[in-house]
């Protein structure tokens, strides 16, 4: 079912969407960078989760793109779930789902950092089977198609593994946005030979970690824009990711929170370990 949907429905549209994210960031993304009104910028809830003009731009012009690549397929983006949060729960239905966040990375958007990223998923049924990662500031394009690998920039990516001693630097949630007892589990990376260090854009973490440039992620949320493109890009490179409870992570929600993606299988199960405090 997988395989003949990746075949004769996905089939070459890989690049189509490229093309779209392409136009996407062109029209609504770009033009805005560094050119912000202050009027322009919103607080979500709290001043780590802004929103802006090219956020919503950019997720309507995909919504009206993507969905016309794929015919009766739905979009769950960010912005439309924070306006409709009812829009979440086609990711638990048949119809084939885009999982979209047009800026990955607001904050530093907003403060003219180019590391930030545009996300699209493709699932069905829960199974994530494409994602991309456009950065278009840092003209990267990361492309994953599940079973068929990863690619930056149409250049192969392979995680590979730490060298053995290596201090393992792990990107980590944001302290506002973790209960108590998430806190007390991100507190267990701080042993000898691991620099855990807080995250910036979701996306752009997996892809280094995908590139081998970074250990690990712990992340404490569970919203699929954020990682079901990264997900999928670091299990495509070889890397693997698991919640605390040592399950791989649902994008339909539900899981045991901290989660880590990794390198690979080892640097995974030392970051589940310490989270967990063993």
């Amino acid at each position: 079912m997988i395989e003949d949907f990746l075949e004769h429905v996905l089939g070459g549209r890989t690049t189509e969407v490229e093309e779209a994210l392409r136009k996407a960031a062109a029209a609504e993304i770009m033009p805005r960078f560094r050119q912000l009104a202050e009027h322009e910028i919103l607080e979500k809830n709290g001043p780590h989760d802004l929103v802006t003009v090219a956020d919503r731009g950019a997720e309507l012009h995909l919504t009206a793109a993507l969905t016309a690549l794929l015919p009766g397929s739905v979009v769950v983006g960010e912005e439309a779930v924070h306006a409709d949060p009812s829009v979440y729960e086609a990711l638990r239905g048949d119809a084939p789902v885009w999982i979209v966040d047009p800026v990955d990375g607001t904050r530093q958007f907003v403060h003219g950092d180019p590391a930030f990223c545009t996300l699209v998923a493709l699932a069905v049924r829960g199974e994530v089977l494409a994602s991309w990662t456009f950065a278009p500031a840092l003209d990267q394009m990361a492309v994953a198609v599940r079973g068929r690998g990863a690619t930056l920039n149409g250049e192969a990516m392979r995680s590979g593994s730490p060298e053995p001693g290596e201090v393992l630097e792990v990107a980590t949630s944001h302290p506002d946005y973790t209960t108590p007892d998430q806190k007390r589990a991100l507190l267990g990376l701080r042993v000898d030979g691991v620099a855990p260090r807080p995250c910036g854009s979701a996306g752009l973490e997996y892809l280094a970690v995908a590139r081998g440039l970074l250990a690990g992620t712990a992340f404490s949320w569970e919203l699929a824009w954020d990682h079901a493109a990264g997900l999928l890009l670091v299990a495509e490179a070889g890397g693997v990711n698991t919640t605390v409870d040592g399950e791989p992570f649902r994008v339909t929600g539900g899981n045991a929170l901290p989660f880590t993606a990794a390198r690979d299988t080892a640097t995974a199960e030392r970051i589940r370990s310490l989270l967990r405090g063993e």
